[in-house]
């Protein structure tokens, strides 16, 4: 009955952001369950328990409307403060100086190097014993955890790629396990075709966060260094810029050409990291949370 509401549930969101849909799948699966939970061994029978609880959540229908109307409404409320306006080509490109969504890229871009580590440390140390400690048992404990891990890392990642992206992630964990020993469930998140992509996620993280930071680091300082070398030039007459042995004096007319050139490089460097960070965001949201017709499996 259970699979079958939530069957009905994904179909009235055809169509729907997958994120929002693994969210109304969690949040259903979960009441309901709870309310037949609650009602065994109960003088009702177990249709007019399951027909009380949809009475009382909704049927599909109402329950998809509810949360699409409700997404209209958070997602107004959880945006980014709107760029001020600005009109021409060359005010939409200084624009993003005082946007907030290219200095969330940039912060993102950065933490990947560091959220990397961690994702590939967890995957390198625990599937590789899980899987090696298989014939004598406790390999299964081992596996559990880590796909157990790998799933609050999955709803983790999430969060911090819809905060500082401005994607739609999910805000649930995935559906609840199905009811079985632990051989079913290590059985089920082996042969979920989600878990592996979660898995190739988490061991890309950190290339990818090594090629952010060096972009990233490297877009910064040449433009930092652009700024402040003119400006550190005039208070000393020692040659800053060294090259084979000689040294090289910024002429005066050249240091406001430079202090721009480091300016504007800052102002590239943040449409880079936009554009970079809208494509990471495209590809997280295929790899962690995939159509939504993926969302019913746990």
């Amino acid at each position: 009955m259970i699979d079958g509401y939530l069957q009905a549930l994904r179909t009235a969101l055809s169509g729907a952001d997958p994120a929002l849909v693994q969210d109304a799948l969690y949040d259903a699966e979960e009441y309901l369950r709870a309310e037949m939970s609650a009602c065994a061994g109960s003088a009702e029978g177990e249709e007019a328990c399951f027909a009380a609880a949809v009475d009382r959540y909704g049927t599909p229908d109402e329950v998809a409307a509810a949360y699409l109307e409700t997404e209209i409404t958070v997602a107004r409320a959880l945006s980014a403060p709107p760029a001020a306006r600005t009109s021409g080509p060359l005010g939409r490109f200084f624009g993003i100086v005082a946007d907030a969504r290219g200095y969330g890229a940039l912060f993102y871009l950065v933490l990947t190097l560091l959220t990397g580590s961690l994702y590939f440390a967890v995957v390198a140390a625990l599937l590789p014993a899980g899987l090696g400690l298989l014939p004598i048992g406790i390999g299964l404990v081992v596996l559990l955890l880590f796909f157990a891990i790998i799933r609050a890392l999955s709803l983790a990642e999430g969060r911090i790629v819809e905060v500082l992206l401005g994607v739609r992630m999910p805000r649930r964990p995935r559906g609840a396990l199905p009811e079985g020993d632990v051989f079913e469930r290590v059985k089920h998140w082996l042969t979920d075709r989600r878990t592996w992509t979660s898995i190739l996620y988490m061991v890309l993280q950190l290339p990818l966060g090594v090629i952010y930071f060096s972009i990233v680091v490297t877009a910064l300082t040449v433009s930092a260094t652009a700024v402040a070398y003119p400006v550190a030039q005039m208070f000393t007459s020692y040659p800053l810029l060294q090259m084979d042995g000689y040294g090289y004096m910024l002429d005066p007319w050249a240091a406001p050409l430079v202090v721009m050139a480091g300016l504007l490089g800052f102002v590239l460097t943040l449409h880079l990291c936009r554009g970079l960070g809208s494509l990471h965001a495209s590809y997280a949201k295929a790899l962690l949370v995939g159509r939504y017709t993926d969302a019913n499996a746990a």
